[in-house]
């Protein structure tokens, strides 16, 4: 396949249902598959195990877990493991996480840049199976410690490590030091110009160039060879984004005038009946403009938009019931 393209899974179907989308993907000539872990449902590293354990060549990538809940040397084993399960086939994706659930669950996200960089060098030293490491920084301490393998692989693990960036500073930082940046979903193609620009600044303080960062990105993907059924699939996930992050709805160039109706309707957490009510309210243009969603011929165009706008790999966030038909969307490319 002359385009790279990945796979995204959240929890809307069973584990093993998703396993069998995997396979396909696989089949199909997919690149990656990226397990996703945010709202307190389902962890990442159980299905991406599932996932790495039924496939040979697919890559598996976590997008993304946090940097603040697991151990850091925890996640280096963790890594280390599925990397026993899938050699070179796994992807690190970390993020920073979100409140209110941080904060509900006891943990204050202060300093979330350094907390990052400071896991990202630790993760990094255990992976390349350094020996003695120790490092005492604001948020990360360990003592000599090591990956310490007695049976089986002992050579330095080739995981990448992604940053799942949406601010301008952390977008910065994954230019700077990690090995990609996955690019958020939900947003206008022409969002990403100034992400490219805070990633390549990044890159120069890491003595590095824009290209030697991938940027996967995740893009919501509803498609079905009839156009409306479509456009309604992906039309709540596009109303309740509109409601809950306006400020980046108009950096892609939602009108003001659209977003302050969908504020009159809806509150948070919002009813099924507000949802309802505003779905009403966003035209088939806004649904298009930060999703891929309609007719195969549509989608494959608007994913080519991302690519145009600095994308090197789209990770497909599939809505609707046939995922098949979407992963057969992408089989061939993406580029007719």
């Amino acid at each position: 396949m002359a385009d790279r393209v990945a796979l995204y899974l959240q929890d809307a179907h069973d584990i093993r249902e998703g396993i069998e989308y995997v396979k396909y993907a696989e089949e199909k000539g997919f690149e990656a598959v990226w397990q996703a872990e945010s709202r307190l449902v389902r962890d990442a590293i159980v299905p991406m195990a599932a996932f790495a354990a039924h496939t040979s060549r697919i890559k598996v990538g976590s997008g993304v877990i946090n940097n603040w809940t697991r151990n850091v040397a925890l996640t280096a084993a963790t890594f280390l493991t599925l990397d026993d399960l899938a050699p070179d086939r796994i992807i690190c994706g970390l993020g920073a996480w979100w409140d209110p659930l941080a904060k509900n669950v006891g943990i204050d996200r202060t300093k979330p840049l350094l907390a990052m960089r400071e896991y990202i060098m630790v993760t990094r030293r255990l992976l390349a199976m350094e020996k003695n490491v120790t490092f005492h920084g604001e948020f990360v301490h360990v003592t000599g410690i090591e990956l310490d393998v007695v049976h089986g692989r002992k050579e330095a693990r080739h995981v990448p490590i992604m940053i799942g960036a949406t601010g301008p500073k952390m977008m910065k930082l994954a230019g700077e030091i990690a090995d990609g940046a996955v690019l958020n979903y939900l947003v206008s193609p022409k969002y990403n110009n100034e992400a490219l620009a805070q990633l390549e600044e990044g890159a120069k303080i890491g003595g590095r160039k824009l290209d030697d960062i991938d940027r996967p990105q995740l893009v919501v993907c509803s498609v079905d060879n009839d156009r409306k059924k479509a456009l309604d699939g992906a039309r709540k996930l596009v109303t309740q984004y509109l409601g809950q992050q306006p400020h980046i709805m108009k950096a892609s160039g939602v009108s003001q005038e659209l977003l302050d109706e969908i504020s009159q309707v809806l509150t948070w957490p919002a009813t099924e009946e507000q949802i309802e009510k505003a779905m009403a309210l966003v035209p088939d243009d806004v649904v298009q403009m930060i999703t891929a969603s309609g007719t195969p011929k549509e989608v494959r165009a608007k994913v080519r938009e991302y690519i145009e706008h600095g994308a090197t790999c789209p990770i497909l966030y599939p809505l609707g019931p046939d995922v098949r038909l979407m992963i057969d969307t992408f089989a061939d490319g993406y580029s007719h």
